[in-house]
């Protein structure tokens, strides 16, 4: 089971001086939720930050992309975090009161655990999504020894492992397998949660790793660095243009091109960028984003909150190489900095025009 990750920073406001005298420098606690998949990411974030702004106390709890969504709607928390986007639905639930902010570029990969394999395996998007849909049951099966020649795989039960909770991971998972496959997306489709045809449901992406990691002949898919953490193999993955790609910083970075060149003053942000374009590209890549409401009602609380992902997409994007997320390309960053600066609370925009962090 997933424990939430919870960071509660600074017992007790910091003392500072002020011009003009001495005054108590206000703890501010922010509350948010969602998506494992940047959790890694986040919980840096959260503790780089608050060395910088003992002030700030933030909660972040990494309950899934579905579970964020549901408790941003109910207004449970200050901001949402999510890999699937809001659906319009959801955002007519809020009555529009959102924006989706992108953060970083994650790749998702389909990783297993076969004894007595090392190499590192081929699939196409073809081959996954018979897997999924419980067409490819044992690991010798003529569709993967094909493309894998001179791997010697056993004739063993394929165990498939997928989310049992509300995903973005699941989201960006199915996305890519209803563009690659007819099958998929006529019998399953794409959501945060799908109707699963076959395979085990674990909580988060460190129980989809976790069953992967304890079960010889699973194959799942996680964040990118869950697989690494957990020291599991993962496997490439065939893109549009025919090549065989891994997941990296630069081949999760170039899934993105296509879409930036798109973007303009106006865009949601909820853009999907799974099987783009390109020969260095892989295929199984998404942006991550956090809610915030457009307008808020707490001006500190909203000062914070926004102080905190501005920081996050400029300084905090030095610590995205490490955990193997991608940072935004500068063109996100630039469209970011205005949405950011059109938060209002009571009508009034939070950031200064000329705001350029601090």
């Amino acid at each position: 089971m997933t424990k939430a990750l919870t960071y509660l920073l600074a017992a007790a406001a910091a003392t500072t001086l002020l011009a003009g005298g001495a005054a108590a420098q206000e703890t501010v606690r922010l509350n948010g939720a969602g998506a494992t998949f940047p959790n890694p990411i986040y919980s840096k974030w959260v503790l780089e930050y608050h060395t910088a702004h003992p002030n700030v106390e933030i909660n972040y709890q990494a309950i899934g992309s579905g579970g964020g969504i549901r408790q941003f709607t109910d207004k449970t928390v200050d901001f949402g975090a999510t890999d699937g986007p809001m659906t319009d639905a959801q955002i007519q639930a809020v009555n529009g009161n959102v924006y989706h902010l992108p953060t970083v570029l994650g790749a998702v990969v389909p990783t297993y655990n076969i004894p007595g394999v090392t190499a590192q395996l081929k699939f196409t998007g073809d081959v996954l999504a018979a897997i999924f849909l419980g067409q490819i049951t044992k690991w010798n099966d003529s569709r993967i020894t094909a493309i894998n020649p001179g791997v010697n795989l056993p004739d063993q039960d394929i165990v498939v492992a997928h989310r049992s909770d509300g995903s973005g991971t699941t989201y960006i998972w199915s996305d890519y397998l209803s563009k690659v496959s007819p099958d998929w997306a006529q019998r399953v489709g794409k959501g945060t949660s799908v109707n699963w045809p076959v395979g085990l449901g674990g909580q988060g992406n460190p129980g989809v790793a976790n069953i992967v990691k304890q079960t010889p002949g699973a194959l799942g898919y996680v964040e990118l660095i869950y697989a690494i953490q957990n020291n599991i193999g993962y496997g490439l993955v065939r893109n549009k243009a025919g090549n065989y790609i891994q997941a990296t910083l630069e081949t999760t970075t170039n899934a993105a091109a296509g879409a930036v060149a798109s973007l303009d003053a106006n865009t949601d942000f909820r853009v999907s960028i799974t099987d783009a374009d390109g020969r260095d590209v892989y295929p199984i890549a998404s942006f991550t984003w956090l809610l915030v409401p457009q307008q808020m009602t707490d001006a500190t609380k909203a000062r914070a909150l926004l102080e905190f992902v501005w920081w996050a997409v400029h300084d905090g994007e030095q610590y995205c190489k490490d955990l193997s997320y991608a940072p935004l390309p500068r063109r996100v960053v630039q469209l970011e900095e205005e949405r950011l600066k059109s938060v209002t609370v009571d009508g009034k925009a939070v950031l200064p025009r000329n705001y350029r962090g601090r």
